[in-house]
């Protein structure tokens, strides 16, 4: 229980501080922003208590808030990429279900399933945070592109990192 803690904390410590010194720096013209902090919310176990979830967007979405100035963009983006994941699991759910202590990720599951996942939770992560950002319709397909593409590159680098760093 306690390796399972230190863990998860590393892995946000790490996921944190690569968004605040690394990834709020990328950007291309205004449109492509990648936000891999919520890779920590994704990779949570599948038994995490709705709660729990909930709590733990809500604090890494104000770490990310507090760092970066958007006062409580990130936190409503990221609550409601926590509050969707039970739904998200459970449309995407294997025909035999997950199994109890399965985490999340491509060697479990497989990249199709992941790729799914991600995507799914990712998009609507982006669409929460940049159509609060905007808060208008006038630049409704504007915000669509930049949607569209800091998805992709989020997606992108979520991938490398669970393929390069995050070992079973």
């Amino acid at each position: 229980m306690l390796n399972t803690i230190l863990k998860y904390t590393g892995l946000f410590i790490l996921l944190i501080a690569l968004q605040i010194l690394l990834m709020n720096n990328i950007q291309f013209s205004g449109f492509v922003n990648p936000y891999i902090y919520i890779l920590f919310i994704l990779l949570l176990p599948f038994d995490t208590s709705s709660w729990l979830l909930l709590l733990l967007s809500f604090i890494t979405g104000l770490i990310i808030d507090l760092t970066s100035g958007t006062l409580g963009l990130h936190v409503a983006a990221t609550v409601f990429a926590g509050f969707l994941r039970p739904y998200v699991l459970n449309l995407i759910s294997p025909r035999e279900g997950y199994e109890k202590g399965e985490l999340p990720g491509i060697q479990t599951y497989g990249f199709r399933w992941f790729i799914t996942y991600i995507l799914i939770i990712v998009a609507f992560h982006h669409i929460a945070l940049f159509y609060l950002e905007v808060f208008r319709f006038e630049y409704f397909f504007r915000t669509l592109i930049r949607v569209i593409l800091s998805t992709g590159f989020t997606v992108l680098f979520v991938i490398i990192i669970q393929v390069i760093f995050i070992r079973r």
